[in-house]
């Protein structure tokens, strides 16, 4: 089982609201998911990332691999 860190796509058609989620690899992008550890939205001016950094680095020691745009969020906001 592979574990990824990733976003989830919630909101309305052309207005995209992002949760950060931990999810087996398996299921769908949208789908079943194990926790919620943030969220991400794009639409406001500075973009908005809120996320709880002890669920994130609690999961990446625990072997979950975040893909590249929550890297990138992680980075941008000092979880990684």
């Amino acid at each position: 089982m592979s574990v990824k860190i990733r976003l989830r796509r919630m909101g309305a058609k052309k207005a995209p609201f992002y949760r950060i989620v931990v999810a087996d690899s398996r299921y769908p992008r949208d789908g079943r998911f194990i926790e919620e550890i943030g969220y991400y939205n794009p639409l406001e001016e500075p973009s908005v990332v809120k996320v709880d950094a002890e669920k994130a680095k609690k999961w990446i020691a625990n072997g979950a691999q975040p893909t590249d745009t929550v890297k990138s969020l992680f980075k941008s906001h000092g979880v990684l």
